[in-house]
């Protein structure tokens, strides 16, 4: 997996409209057996921090359903679910590092959830200023991974 061209596509996805989630998520999903139809349905309710809910990333939630496809196994056994548990702990540990939070009230400095917040984040333009960058940084790291 091509870390530029993921990105690319990443922001090209972002850019026409797609949540993080989506744009994180079916940047890599046709390349790893799933189609981008289908990629941008599962991803739908993910954006703005899980519905606009203020809560995990959508881009950390796009990059973690994307190692999912490209790492995690279809076997449950305890191991190797806590082998992949551990790569995604992995994941989300370097996220918070390259951004400071992996909630998106927190990494946007305003709560989507509420009139106020959603006003605010669209005044200071959070979608280009700080959500490009978390989106670009989280398909980085599934093509790290």
């Amino acid at each position: 997996m091509d870390i530029k061209t993921s990105q690319e596509r990443c922001l090209e996805l972002f850019n026409a409209g797609y949540n993080c989630a989506q744009a994180c998520f079916v940047a890599v999903a046709p390349e790893l057996g799933m189609s981008e139809v289908e990629a941008i349905k599962v991803c739908a309710g993910f954006g703005g921090g899980i519905a606009r809910t203020g809560n995990t990333c959508g881009a950390l939630s796009g990059a973690l359903m994307a190692l999912g496809l490209k790492r995690a196994g279809v076997e449950t056994s305890p191991e190797i679910k806590n082998g992949f548990y551990l790569r995604s702990q992995a994941l989300i540990s370097a996220f918070t590092q390259k951004c400071g939070a992996v909630n998106c009230r927190d990494l946007l400095g305003c709560d989507l959830s509420t009139p106020e917040g959603s006003a605010e984040a669209l005044s200071r333009n959070v979608h280009k200023t700080i959500c490009v960058n978390l989106v670009k940084t989280a398909i980085a790291l599934v093509a790290e991974a």
